[in-house]
């Protein structure tokens, strides 16, 4: 595998120092759990906390204030924040909220939005979520109906978005809409929505198989939003929002295999220590092989997403890869989180337990961010048709 350089290295060493010292004692005072909602003020202590830490903005370019890692490097950093443990793991780098969701708008975005918006985000003074997905446009991403109006020096948005991962604690939305009927993607902008706005509605009262507080829907009702909030030129708001689908496919990697190597090391633990039949139960052949299967695959798709990630920071064309990686990592986390509850048994099945989430939670990553039938579909297209 490849290793971190000392500036990845010395900030996991201090994201492993965060998790432990600062958030394992607000977990256990609070009482928060794995899946369950977390209190808004929380949230924003721990994105403040992080960002003045140097994990918020970590992701980014040094020149956007960020530590200027290589792809790899990213790939170990949000591995290694999953592998602490934590229920908040997902909020230390800002993944959910900041700056890895914005960082390559600052090419596009003019003075007013960098001000007004792009900073704070980066700041960890506002959270923001990107909004695409409809009732009627999933994996076919340019089928939106959310309209966006042109009336004078504003746009008026009518439309709703669902399914949208941050939506309930958001300030902003990176929201697509069309400006242009019957054009397709090319008929589609991006705009920054205040979600505060008049018209701007969200509705979370609803549970994702992950759990609550994390997904909602987005209604807008004849909301205006001014044309100095459209991200770029009228018409490229598709094309902004798939400029970065095969390094994003391959990003979503090691959140999934962090999850997968926390659900292994679990197992591990437990298996040594409950005993059957006067024995550990890792003595028995079907839990070791279980756990022999566990290790033999995560070390697989791990091999795959740093070979991928090399090959991208090398220069290499990873636009068949990234999507192998992404249906890989998948399918394989998925399987080793139904092991992991298989070998831990009734204590598995219970709501709250860190495998019993990972089972949830790896499931729903095989449909997110493109569906394994939609990675499918690129790969065949990259193989078959070789550019």
């Amino acid at each position: 595998m490849i290793k971190p350089s000392e500036k990845a290295a010395h900030l996991i060493d201090g994201i492993n120092a965060f998790a432990r010292d600062e958030l394992a004692p607000l977990v256990q005072r609070e009482g928060i759990r794995w899946g369950e909602p977390v209190a808004k003020p929380f949230l924003r202590d721990i994105w403040q906390r992080s960002c003045e830490l140097g994990f918020y903005n970590a992701m980014l370019p040094e020149a956007l204030g960020g530590a200027g890692l290589s792809v790899a490097e990213l790939c170990m950093l949000k591995e290694a924040a999953v592998l602490t443990g934590s229920p908040l793991a997902p909020h230390i780098l800002g993944e959910l909220s900041g700056p890895p969701r914005v960082g390559h708008l600052f090419k596009v975005a003019n003075e007013h939005q960098i001000e007004a918006f792009l900073q704070p985000i980066c700041r960890a003074e506002k959270a923001v979520c990107f909004a695409l997905t409809e009732a009627e446009a999933g994996s076919d991403a340019a089928a939106l109906g959310t309209e966006a109006r042109l009336e004078g020096d504003h746009y008026v948005l009518r439309g709703a978005k669902r399914y949208i991962s941050g939506a309930p604690y958001a300030d902003l939305a990176v929201l697509l809409a069309v400006t242009g009927p019957g054009r397709g993607a090319q008929g589609i902008s991006a705009f920054f929505v205040d979600l505060h706005a008049e018209g701007v509605s969200v509705d979370s009262d609803y549970s994702v198989m992950s759990g609550g507080g994390a997904h909602g829907n987005i209604l807008l009702e004849d909301v205006r939003v001014p044309v100095t909030n459209r991200i770029g030129e009228e018409g490229q708001g598709f094309k902004l929002a798939m400029g970065r689908i095969t390094l994003n496919r391959l990003l979503h990697c090691p959140t999934m295999l962090g999850m997968a190597g926390l659900a292994l090391n679990l197992s591990l633990d437990y298996a040594r220590t409950r005993k059957q039949f006067g024995q550990p139960i890792a003595m028995f052949q079907s839990i070791n092989h279980m756990l022999a299967d566990m290790a033999t695959e995560l070390y697989a798709a791990r091999s795959m997403m740093y070979a991928t990630a090399a090959n991208n920071d090398a220069g290499g064309d990873i636009k068949v890869q990234a999507p192998m990686c992404k249906l890989y990592a998948s399918e394989t986390a998925f399987r080793i989180a139904d092991k992991a509850v298989q070998i831990h048994g009734g204590a598995g099945l219970i709501k709250g337990h860190p495998v019993e989430w990972f089972f949830r939670a790896t499931r729903m990553m095989r449909i997110l961010t493109g569906t394994s039938e939609i990675q499918r579909n690129t790969i065949a297209k990259g193989i078959l048709l070789p550019s």
